[in-house]
């Protein structure tokens, strides 16, 4: 389709130059291939939100002066990442060191695991030179050796006798696959965790409901993996945030995943208190499992006051030192988060609602609180702890159910407003946008997230740790990661608070340093990592991910070329395939055009809705008539046969990796989230259900009729039955 150019004022071009500059987009091309224009006021709200002030075209010459400036002032990178290839052709590294005058230098490089590395060779490269303050800086080229291990190291120059630093990163040319996985095409289940229950959970999915799951799965059909939404912390305290894509902290998990029983001091209780919260248990899911929609405010109120019973319950010598080493290692942060936690329980969920000396997190009177309140803050310690050996026992019953790559977790795009990362590194957030995406298949005009974004130039400055420290936590025990909307490592859509999603503009980030690090962290952890890189793309971005490893996103609905279904022989192999997305409805949902028809309801539209039923009823027979075409169907067959059918469609493809949602494999309607809708829809409350919405449970699994026959279309075993 050819490209149609957007009428719009012309950007001046001192703010067009500033904005190159800092990454901001001044126009893009749409999800239909339109060359959009940016409005300047978008421009400098974007620009201003990164601390540049570019009101008037004399603001931003000066403001892109002092960039330049900035970058002479330095005298090295403020992070070096690079990437290890293989063959003849890999050329030393090459970094710069900014010397004044005739001032001394010496650089080397400080290993990881211990050691120092003094073969760096000055170059005679010559680059011109700039100025700070009227005095000469010359720009020093020098060479890294290529052969240094994986991993963070350290970049040292020491110039007129003061040493400076930075991180020196080295990553893998490439994420390899598990070699258990083979040359076979894998396949898994996705689940909403809170939404897949047993009768022993206490209204909401747990971790050892993953667990149990995890086992079947992988014994009875041989699956390879289990998806699993977000399981990142939300505020604990009343009115818990539904969505696990809105969460306080990317780093921690969500004390609601917790099974009670299996926190080994359950057993120590006092016999009273015992009986008491077991009675209580079976009571609370009794009365959950029956509810159209989960009550996530209900279970954490039992859930924790049991927590906190056993919590009180000493550790054994042995238990107390796995605490203590897992503490240590967490280091600060954790204790920071657990502050946090603390603070919300008594000041409220959001932290710029607080008395204003708690708002800083480095503050006197924190430091205090912290002193006063220590069993509170040991409290949500703790929590994490138990959460952190009940996501390792998952795991481990994925791996020991025969799953070649086990549980894997999912990133969500950003964090709370106003939660436990914005209040311990704020200075890396961008205040006065938030993060969302331009209109696109899933929501006709834009979304909108309501999440700060991460600033490209703090997220450089600070040696990206944080994202790091994120990372090796999420893999400590998965054996994949989802990225959601994975083309925030490559830019972000930012929109100025109380703007229309559809007035914000793109911003780049360094995606060479944000793809290299996920695949450093992954190839350590020996994790697969799956990008969600769907919306609107650009076309070189899917191909730099399969480059470096990464496996993209490839759903059936989506895979139309003039207006006729894809061949799947066609799909691209470096990816997980699937029917559906939580996004969208359920497949047999999606046939009946539920999507459409809550659209309508909503107001979501930007067409007729004759147009889109329309639409609909066109898309739908001619994925029929393509499966009757290639076998799959009988003329006149059902929607559970049609459902069957474009699962086996999606393994003649040669995606490496196939995932089949739950809700199809129990026949569920419901959709669990409608973008661009907050309450206006229950996004993720729905329990999981069959087609007459009945709830089903994992001890339902083995009596449905429906499951067996897709896991056998997608080439799984079924023994169970």
């Amino acid at each position: 389709m050819a490209k149609k150019k957007a009428a719009s004022a012309p950007i001046d071009p001192d703010l067009a130059a500033l904005a190159s500059a800092y990454g901001v987009a001044v126009e893009y091309t749409d999800q239909v291939g339109v060359l959009t224009k940016v409005a300047p006021e978008s421009i400098r709200s974007v620009l201003a939100s990164l601390g540049v002030a570019a009101k008037t075209a004399q603001q931003c010459r000066r403001s892109l002066a002092a960039l330049k400036n900035a970058h002479w002032e330095a005298t090295v990178p403020p992070v070096i990442v690079v990437r290890r290839t293989t063959g003849p052709d890999q050329e030393p590294w090459e970094t710069w060191v900014h010397v004044r005058g005739d001032e001394s230098v010496r650089v080397w490089v400080e290993l990881e695991e211990g050691g120092r590395r003094f073969d760096v060779s000055r170059t005679d490269r010559k680059v011109k030179p700039g100025q700070v303050k009227s005095v000469r800086v010359d720009e020093v080229v020098f060479r890294v050796p290529n052969d240094l291990p994986l991993g963070w190291h350290e970049f040292v120059a020491e110039v007129g006798g003061v040493e400076h630093r930075c991180s020196f990163v080295v990553c893998p040319e490439q994420l390899e696959m598990p070699a258990t996985t083979g040359n076979r095409q894998g396949w898994g289940v996705a689940t909403q965790l809170y939404s897949a229950r047993s009768h022993r959970s206490w209204g909401v999915g747990d971790l050892a409901d993953l667990s149990d799951m995890a086992a079947w799965f992988g014994r009875e059909h041989g699956a390879s993996f289990m998806l699993v939404n977000p399981l990142h912390a939300c505020a604990p305290t009343p009115g818990m945030e539904p969505s696990p894509y809105l969460p306080v902290t990317r780093r921690y998990v969500n004390p609601l995943y917790l099974r009670v029983e299996l926190i080994p001091e359950f057993a120590y209780l006092p016999a009273e208190t015992l009986a008491d919260v077991t009675r209580d248990a079976q009571s609370l899911s009794l009365q959950l499992n029956t509810d159209q929609q989960l009550d996530r405010n209900t279970s954490w109120k039992h859930k924790r006051e049991a927590l906190q019973k056993i919590h009180a319950v000493a550790l054994s010598p042995g238990r107390s030192a796995e605490y203590r080493a897992y503490r240590e290692a967490e280091g600060e942060a954790l204790v920071k988060f657990a502050t946090w936690c603390a603070l919300a329980e008594q000041f409220g969920p959001k932290w710029n609602e607080w008395p204003t000396e708690y708002q800083d997190h480095s503050s006197e009177q924190v430091a205090a609180f912290r002193a006063e309140h220590g069993s509170a803050i040991d409290f949500h310690c703790w929590l994490q702890w138990v959460l952190d050996q009940q996501m390792a026992w998952a795991q481990q019953a994925a791996i020991d159910a025969g799953m070649s790559v086990g549980v894997m977790h999912d990133l969500a795009v950003g964090v709370h407003p106003f939660g436990a990362d914005t209040w311990t590194d704020g200075d890396v957030m961008a205040a006065g946008v938030t993060v969302g995406a331009p209109p696109d298949a899933f929501n006709q005009v834009g979304q909108d997230w309501s999440q700060p974004p991460m600033r490209p130039d703090q997220l450089a400055a600070t040696g990206y740790a944080s994202y790091r420290d994120m990372l090796k936590t999420l893999l400590r025990h998965s054996g994949g990661l989802r990225i959601d909307h994975v083309l925030g490592l490559f830019r972000l859509w930012w929109i100025p608070k109380g703007s229309a999603p559809s007035a914000g503009t793109y911003v780049r980030y360094d995606h060479h340093a944000m793809v290299n690090i996920l695949v450093l962290e992954a190839h350590r952890a020996g994790a697969v990592i799956v990008g969600e890189d769907l919306g609107t793309v650009e076309p070189w971005v899917s191909d730099f991910l399969a480059e470096r490893g990464v496996l993209g996103t490839t759903i059936l609905w989506f895979e139309r070329a003039d207006g006729e279904p894809i061949p799947p022989q066609q799909w691209r192999a470096n990816a997980m395939a699937a029917v559906t997305v939580h996004d969208l409805p359920p497949t047999l949902g999606y046939l009946a055009g539920d999507h459409v028809k809550l659209r309508e309801e909503l107001g979501l539209l930007t067409r007729t809705p004759e147009q889109e039923w329309a639409d609909h009823a066109v898309e739908i027979a001619s994925w029929r008539e393509t499966l009757e075409h290639d076998g799959l169907l009988r003329p006149g067959a059902g929607e559970d046969g049609v459902v069957t059918a474009l699962h086996r469609f999606v393994t003649w493809s040669p995606a490496k990796l196939v995932s089949v949602s739950l809700a199809d494999l129990v026949g569920e309607r419901r959709t669990q989230n409608q973008p661009g809708t907050q309450d206006e829809y229950p996004n993720w409350r729905v329990p999981l259900a069959d087609s007459e919405g009945v709830p089903v449970f994992i001890e339902d699994y083995p009596k449905i009729a429906r499951m067996e026959q897709i896991i056998n279309a997608l080439g799984g075993s079924a023994k169970s039955g």
